[in-house]
């Protein structure tokens, strides 16, 4: 917008232009604000898409005296009891592969997430949230007691030689089980020590304008969206992390 000033109005001309001056003061100070908010909210930065970045959060829903449930946002090892139920969210922000394996307490491995490994991982999907299992399900804890593990993978690379163990441990007859799901966590630990001095960012909460997404707890379990319960986890080129669960 051009803005003109009368020739002969001399003083009115002197506070247009320091109210000009004033306002471009103001913007200035504003500017960096105003990016660090667009940061927060998700903006990703060249470098970023060289790391592993994705969204990541687990939920239980506790069964309680009364015949109701309580949901708690799991962050670390914990103790559930048969009946409980677990969920899962991830969401790629950068272009990277997630493993989501269950060992369960009868020694026996899920794959989780992704849901299916023929559809090339999630490494060319992001940015995309995803509920594990799907939709309104729930995981619920069976009358077999033990420890329940649950191992999240990410990499910037493709884990062919890990997908191949898994496929073969799925397909394999039930007496070849024990040998191919060894060969699937010798795997996991071979990676884990060729990583092992990678960085690893901190996980810290989803920050959103003006509060921290995930800070208080829903009211109503039906009306719950495990999405607003993710950290943000952040890595060079490779992530891992075990939650164990006290299945009692």
């Amino acid at each position: 917008m051009i803005i003109r000033i009368p020739h002969t109005c001399g003083r009115r001309r002197d506070v247009i232009r320091h109210l000009l001056l004033l306002t471009a003061a103001i913007s200035a100070l504003l500017l960096p604000s105003i990016l660090s908010e667009v940061r927060l909210c998700g903006a990703q930065t060249p470098s970023d898409q060289k790391k592993v970045v994705f969204h990541w959060a687990m939920g239980a829903l506790r069964n309680t005296a009364e015949g109701g449930s309580k949901f708690e946002s799991i962050t670390a090892n914990t103790t559930l009891n048969s009946g409980d139920r677990v969920k899962f969210y991830i969401k790629p922000i950068t272009k990277c592969f997630i493993y989501l394996i269950c060992r369960n307490s009868q020694g026996n491995l899920l794959l989780l997430f992704p849901y299916r490994l023929n559809e090339t991982s999630v490494g060319e999907q992001f940015p995309k949230g995803y509920l594990i299992p799907q939709g309104a399900q729930w995981f619920e804890f069976d009358e077999h007691t033990g420890k329940e593990t649950f191992v999240l993978l990410s990499s910037l690379e493709r884990l062919a030689r890990l997908e191949t163990l898994i496929t073969n441990y799925e397909i394999a007859a039930k007496d070849r089980k024990t040998e191919l799901g060894s060969q699937v966590l010798a795997e996991i630990d071979s990676l884990r020590n060729k990583n092992s001095k990678l960085k690893t960012f901190a996980e810290r909460p989803l920050s959103i304008i003006g509060q921290v997404r995930g800070a208080e707890k829903p009211e109503v379990v039906s009306r719950l969206d495990l999405a607003d319960y993710a950290v943000e986890i952040s890595a060079d080129t490779f992530y891992s992390r075990t939650f164990t669960i006290d299945h009692r």
